[in-house]
């Protein structure tokens, strides 16, 4: 997620770059946002199942292991199917928990953050939290569910016990007595580091944000290493099929160095290739964010979609023989760091120029398609940063 925000100290150079970004904003005949549910914690990820419900992660709040995922009926009723999942405060003093979900039949796989398996120790370093909240940050987990539980259920908590039972390869089963019952599996439990000297102790820490299947193949996106995991989904064996170089910072100059993180986000396959939009770093430079195509069979990395500010998450959308593509952004192109709005652009060629389909969202996050109706649904934080508990909603965007 985004790092903390810094004080800017205007700049005639700046000022100018923001007038011209100002002018080259879309402003085509746009959709508006229809609240679907609110009150969610920090919601970064949305899948639909095949019972036409919205399955909802929550990262969580300021209080450890308050991660939960959220079933969300058409009609905007919300139910927790599982709560008490990992989650705690961040090096950048934001929570982090269940990020990216998928669902895939009758289960469900989760990326699960960082949590606080580091600690920061100054700008650009960080060091190892030798008792971090939970064994299982910087994962992978499925969870097993019955069509008439998600129907049903009144929800489940798995508890600290259960994390270590599934980090120590247990499969716990879960009963909330009234005969229900939820089966939940660690796929995968990346390393919550790696070394980074220096100086000595400083960690780069493993930040895993979504994720998606392909046949027998999970495609993890982790923020913190600047990569994508593939995780064998038999055999729980995962390596690193790519690492994003650091982009340009187009405000060097202004402000920060020459170069970025190139920080991935959302994740997605189409015609054989991963789409992986690369968020970026402080300063979120302009122009700077994209939309990569990575083929998974090679790790080769081509820009389909340039020019973007904190692009945060990308659909593809098949009409014919022709693919349009959707393309999340958290913040508007003008202005340092977040300002609102938050837009939904749609590229009917990647070399654009988009059309900005909506400009009503806050913070948004992720997004699914119901193909049957031609609805949109959407994550949103909310203001901030930081969050504002409670404030996190899902919205529905109608598409032509």
């Amino acid at each position: 997620m985004p790092r903390h925000m810094l004080r800017l100290f205007p700049s005639l150079a700046f000022l100018l770059l923001l007038l011209v970004s100002v002018l080259s904003l879309d402003v085509d005949a746009q959709a508006q946002c229809t609240p679907v549910v609110s009150g969610l914690e920090s919601p970064l990820g949305i899948a639909q199942s095949n019972q036409g419900n919205l399955i909802v992660s929550e990262t969580g709040t300021a209080a450890t292991h308050s991660g939960r995922i959220s079933i969300v009926e058409p009609g905007g009723n919300r139910r927790t199917l599982l709560a008490g999942l990992p989650s705690a405060i961040n090096d950048v003093l934001e929570p982090a928990g269940p990020a990216g979900v998928f669902m895939r039949g009758r289960t469900l796989y989760v990326a699960i953050g960082i949590g606080d398996s580091i600690v920061a120790g100054g700008p650009g370093i960080a060091f190892e939290n030798p008792h971090p909240s939970s064994p299982i940050f910087s994962s992978v987990l499925a969870l097993h569910f019955s069509a008439n539980v998600e129907k049903n259920t009144t929800g489940f908590t798995l508890s600290f016990a259960h994390q270590v039972a599934l980090a120590n390869g247990q499969k716990v089963t879960l009963s909330n007595g009234g005969g229900d019952k939820l089966t939940v599996e660690l796929i995968a439990n990346f390393p919550n580091f790696t070394p980074n000297t220096p100086p000595v102790g400083n960690v780069r820490g493993s930040n895993p944000f979504d994720l998606v299947v392909v046949g027998n193949q999970i495609y993890v996106t982790d923020g913190g290493q600047n990569s994508v995991w593939q995780v064998d989904l038999n055999s729980g064996v995962f390596s690193t099929l790519v690492t994003f170089p650091p982009v340009t910072n187009t405000l060097f100059g202004i402000i920060g160095g020459p170069t970025s993180e190139a920080v991935p986000t959302g994740i997605r396959y189409n015609d054989g290739q991963l789409l992986v939009t690369l968020f970026t770093g402080f300063p979120f430079p302009p122009g700077a964010s994209r939309v990569e195509q990575v083929d998974p069979s090679t790790g080769a990395i081509t820009t389909l979609i340039g020019g973007r500010k904190t692009a945060i998450d990308v659909l593809p959308i098949r009409e014919g023989s022709d693919t349009d593509h959707l393309v999340l952004q958290l913040a508007s192109p003008f202005g340092p760091f977040f300002p609102q709005p938050g837009l939904l652009l749609r590229f009917e060629t990647p070399a654009g120029p988009p059309t900005t389909v909506a400009s009503c969202l806050t913070r948004p996050t992720s997004m699914t398609l119901d193909e049957k109706t031609g609805t949109l649904y959407i994550t949103e934080l909310g203001p901030g940063p930081p969050a504002i508990p409670g404030a996190g909603r899902v919205v529905s965007v109608p598409l032509p």
